[in-house]
């Protein structure tokens, strides 16, 4: 069986600086599936590198496989803790137990983040909606999914 931590070991071999692997899963078919991304993204070119780097060093003689190299999906769930450190200052979707939020995430360390969010609310002696700012901290524990809010 081809072992995760020699893909693991190889495809960080190929990554610079700010660039991070956010996920490898091997299936019992032998199905090698690497997600990687980076402060600044992954170029397709590292994705060639890595495939080629895993791939030149792994037997095809010894245990027939499938490899795929891909970056982190725009607007996938965050899997790894650096995914949020690339994302602060950015707005995101959270979703908990206790609901859905949006707003911008900021204050990023290793136990949680803060999210600033704005919605039209009825205030109190107004006649029309206002907009409230609202910050909330939520901790990763519990946190069901974040990901990026996309704007074009």
């Amino acid at each position: 069986m081809i072992e995760k931590e020699k893909i693991i070991r190889l495809a960080e071999e190929k990554l610079d600086e700010g660039q991070f692997i956010v996920e490898v899963s091997i299936s019992a078919a032998n199905v090698i599936h690497v997600i990687i991304d980076g402060k600044e993204g992954i170029t397709i070119g590292k994705c060639v590198d890595v495939n080629r780097n895993i791939e030149n060093n792994l037997d095809r003689e010894a245990e027939d496989f499938e490899l795929q190299v891909m970056s982190a999906g725009l607007g996938q769930p965050f899997k790894v803790y650096l995914q949020y450190v690339k994302n602060e200052n950015k707005e995101i979707e959270v979703l908990t137990n206790e609901g859905s939020y949006k707003g911008k995430m900021f204050h990023v360390n290793e136990e949680g983040f803060d999210l600033e969010t704005c919605k039209k609310e009825k205030v109190e002696g107004k006649k029309n909606k206002q907009p409230v700012t609202r910050t909330y901290h939520f901790k990763f524990e519990e946190i069901k999914e974040a990901k990026n809010i996309i704007k074009f």
